[in-house]
């Protein structure tokens, strides 16, 4: 099904809660700078995981994070008044069973191939799939943490605060010590561009934004949201790398890196 909307916005890692209160308070406004001209502007959103760091809901305490409500109730007036914006949950905040489905997104917990003018996109956070036959399957890490088993003795050990506490402690020394190589990611989106019927890949996971061209089509990383408050927008036929200035409340340029291999 082809798509009846002109402006299509793509973004990722955003990592709210990983931060001190003025980090968080800058990023939340240009986030909610950005929803407010999605509705404004009639656009599509697509979100592509780790928005929350970390998220972990405890369902059988009916427990749901206590942070983000702002972000949340922006998120699901544009859902309402919108369309359900789409949100493939990433490694940092794929423990969600039902709260993001009650506010009105379209959750996907892998990949969704969505069309966009004559475009096909596949659209993933980054961290691997379930389906063994792509070149970079789930980690085992990443497996266990979105294991039912695990989870409900994680649950039944951990209460709720203790549990999230441990996660988020565990996300910030991941983040702080690892640097994630983009060499895999673009390795996938390569095998994946020329197995498929594929025009476009977009992810984000290892945070390097950037333009990989490959003879099966594009490769599109609009890189940690945090940082540079980057997405990447298509808007008349063109994907582009943009920036959400809050002061003009408009989007500027971005410029990625560009990788051809």
């Amino acid at each position: 099904m082809q798509s009846e909307y002109q402006q299509h916005l793509f973004l990722v890692d955003v990592h709210l809660g990983a931060f001190d209160p003025d980090k968080e308070s800058t990023i939340l406004k240009h986030f909610c700078g950005i929803i407010d001209y999605a509705i404004q502007h009639k656009c599509r959103l697509y979100l592509l995981g780790d928005i929350f760091d970390y998220w972990m809901e405890y369902p059988k305490q009916n427990f749901v994070p206590g942070f983000g409500s702002r972000i949340l109730e922006k998120l699901r007036l544009y859902n309402e008044s919108i369309e359900p914006a789409l949100f493939i949950t990433g490694n940092h905040d794929n423990w969600d069973y039902g709260h993001f489905k009650t506010l009105g997104f379209d959750v996907e917990r892998d990949c969704r191939i969505v069309s966009i003018g004559q475009k096909r996109l596949l659209l993933m956070h980054g961290d691997g799939e379930l389906d063994e036959n792509l070149i970079m399957s789930r980690p085992l890490f990443h497996r266990l943490l979105r294991n039912h088993t695990f989870v409900r003795l994680y649950q039944a050990v951990f209460p709720p605060e203790t549990g999230n506490s441990i996660m988020k402690w565990f996300s910030n020394f991941t983040r702080k010590r690892n640097h994630i190589d983009p060499k895999p990611i673009n390795e996938q989106a390569a095998f994946l561009l020329e197995r498929d019927d594929i025009d476009v890949v977009i992810t984000g996971h290892d945070h390097v934004a950037r333009i990989g061209t490959f003879d099966g089509g594009l490769y599109l990383n609009p890189g940690p949201f945090y940082e540079h408050f980057s997405l990447i927008r298509y808007n008349e036929g063109e994907f582009n790398f943009v920036s959400w200035d809050a002061e003009i409340k408009d989007f500027v340029p971005f410029q990625p890196n560009r990788q051809t291999i």
